[in-house]
């Protein structure tokens, strides 16, 4: 916790972050442990926040999960950025043109936060939901939104070193730093079973001038992955690209709306 913050107001915070990022739902004891604070000092935070439907109490599993309350908070926020309401308008094109799923991901510290997303109808697809975090290293999105920063800033972001998630994950800073040198480079950053096995991802950066803003991305299956079809989705990435930044510079738009102070 930084030390400006308020410890009351961090612990109800830190609790939605925590419930927001896992669907399944937490047991007291588990929440007691991953925001480490004692069950006694955040049993009375959790029971008025249940009662005020901020979260949501499953007596028959003892877990706890996001609650009405916090969707209806949060759709008050979407409702209101103009924006994103923009960018989401441009990620179904995507996925009309594609028919994969199109994700949008901004930093959130050591992870991508992911803001918005169209889905696929596709069968078989990558599922996904608004408010999931994943690692930057390991996540298309998340290449491009560290894709400026130097080695040393990024191995400050994850001091235990860079965990594997498939056999496919970068674990290496040496062969991360020469990938996000590609990067920025080309502008495109891609993740190839990375994280999830079977899933492929293509993405590009939204900059609103000289500052990577948010990151855009579009997840495929491996047996629906093929040259041509990265190639469709690239060409899609980098037009959709264009028209939102074009809208950013249009309008004048205030793009910390779409980040996190860190």
């Amino acid at each position: 916790m930084q030390e400006s913050e308020h410890r009351p107001t961090a612990r109800v915070l830190n609790i939605l972050e925590l419930l927001a990022t896992n669907s399944d739902g937490l047991t007291l004891t588990e929440i007691s442990q991953a925001i480490g604070a004692p069950k006694s000092s955040i049993f009375p935070v959790i029971r008025t926040m249940a009662q005020r439907k901020f979260i949501f109490s499953d007596k028959n599993t003892s877990k706890y999960t996001i609650g009405v309350a916090a969707f209806s908070a949060g759709s008050s926020y979407t409702s209101d950025m103009n924006v994103l309401q923009f960018i989401q308008i441009e990620m179904k094109y995507v996925v009309k043109k594609s028919g994969e799923i199109c994700q949008l991901g901004i930093l959130d510290r050591d992870m991508v936060l992911y803001v918005a997303k169209a889905d696929s109808d596709e069968a078989i697809r990558l599922v996904s939901y608004v408010g999931k975090r994943l690692p930057l290293y390991c996540t298309a999105i998340g290449k491009i939104l560290i894709s400026r920063k130097s080695i040393s800033e990024i191995k400050a972001l994850y001091p235990d070193g860079l965990k594997s998630y498939t056999k496919n994950t970068i674990t290496d800073f040496n062969v991360l730093e020469k990938t996000l040198i590609e990067i920025r480079e080309t502008n495109i950053a891609y993740e190839q079973e990375e994280i999830t096995e079977h899933i492929h991802c293509i993405s590009v950066p939204l900059f609103k001038g000289d500052d990577i803003v948010a990151g855009l991305s579009v997840s495929i299956p491996s047996f629906r992955m093929g040259p041509q079809k990265s190639e469709l989705i690239k060409s899609l990435l980098v037009e959709t690209r264009s028209k939102i930044e074009a809208f950013f510079r249009e309008n004048d738009i205030d793009t910390n709306s779409l980040t996190i102070s860190n």
